[in-house]
């Protein structure tokens, strides 16, 4: 029985689909390659030694992901395809909508009608808006999105919980994300986007590369110990990690929902002088203006993935910056 990755040639896809082939586990690939390219199959397969099947495809194409199920026998999905730039989505929303509603819904629809029905779902934090604390807990429960992209993983979370009211066979796991930085440690995959870059890691890369010409860092104004925001890093690794725990959760119906994060907070300003501090190299970086919707400090906390499935961060921010450096360089 092989478990399908939705988005698996994307950043945290590969990195999963990596851990899956290390657990012996029979992977199937499904990407339109909007943001990857098809050669990180041939990545995965260069650090693990093994193979995994691929198809390019966009998952609101049923006819094609019928197919994938028809020549596969697959036991549960796990879904990163999606657009997922905060930014962006405010210029795109309906493209965001049409992308991460409408395709999960008919990846939904394709997994009922195959009677597969178990699925960890790619979230984020962002779905907690703004609870009026730092420390995010599952109990807090949704709040309103700052962004079009927000709106679609608060929408596929309703969604989802809806399905399992209509239908309590389904097991479904959803992993809300902090701030995944770092690579894998051979340098062979990491993140890295087309175009600039939305998030802060890749584009602290670009500068260190020399690619760009300095990192913009919105705000040093903020109410926290160096006045620019606080955010939980994690290990992309030890992200990818936490859905290996979340498949094996999925041996018992229900509705599941997890905070994958550090539980420590760190700052913009604390990450760059790490990334300098762990390479040996300086970071050309400026203060501009605070981003409309960016909240000075949140943090996870992971205590229910620790006591639920067993699961925790291992790694710290030096591994992280040490690891986006040495892929980077690579990948020049």
């Amino acid at each position: 029985m092989a478990i399908l990755v939705t988005g698996g040639t994307g950043y945290i896809g590969s990195h999963t689909v990596v851990e899956l082939l290390k657990n012996n586990k029979e992977v199937v690939i499904v990407d339109n390659l909007s943001n990857s390219s098809k050669d990180i199959v041939d990545k995965i397969e260069q650090i693990t030694g093994k193979k995994c099947k691929f198809y390019e495809v966009d998952i609101r194409d049923a006819e094609d992901l019928i197919k994938v199920f028809n020549e596969n026998e697959i036991d549960s999905v796990i879904h990163f395809a999606g657009l997922k730039a905060v930014g962006e989505s405010v210029y795109k929303p309906l493209e965001y909508y049409d992308n991460n509603v409408i395709g999960t819904i008919k990846l939904l629809e394709v997994m009922k009608a195959s009677g597969c029905k178990k699925l960890v779902f790619s979230s984020s934090a962002t779905v907690y808006g703004d609870p009026g604390t730092p420390k995010y807990t599952e109990e807090l429960g949704r709040g309103k999105a700052s962004s079009p992209y927000g709106a679609t993983k608060i929408t596929i979370e309703e969604i989802l919980e809806n399905l399992y009211a209509s239908d309590n066979t389904w097991t479904i796991s959803m992993l809300r994300y902090f701030n995944p930085i770092g690579a894998h440690e051979s340098g062979i995959i990491g993140e890295n986007p087309n175009g600039i870059p939305n998030n802060l890691m890749p584009y602290i890369q670009k500068v260190a590369t020399g690619e760009l010409k300095e990192l913009s860092i919105f705000g040093d104004d903020y109410d926290t110990k160096d006045g620019t925001c606080i955010r939980d890093y994690i290990h992309v690794v030890d992200l990818a990690l936490g859905h290996i725990k979340a498949l094996e959760k999925l041996e018992k119906p229900g509705i599941y929902v997890y905070n994958l994060g550090t539980g420590k907070g760190h700052s913009v300003l604390e990450i760059v002088k790490t990334f300098e501090k762990v390479n040996n190299i300086k970071l050309n970086y400026k203060i501009a203006p605070r981003r409309a919707g960016d909240l000075a400090e949140f943090f996870a906390d992971p205590s229910k993935a620790k006591k639920e499935l067993g699961w925790e961060a291992k790694k710290g921010i030096e591994e992280m910056c040490r690891d986006s450096w040495n892929f980077a360089k690579n990948a020049k």
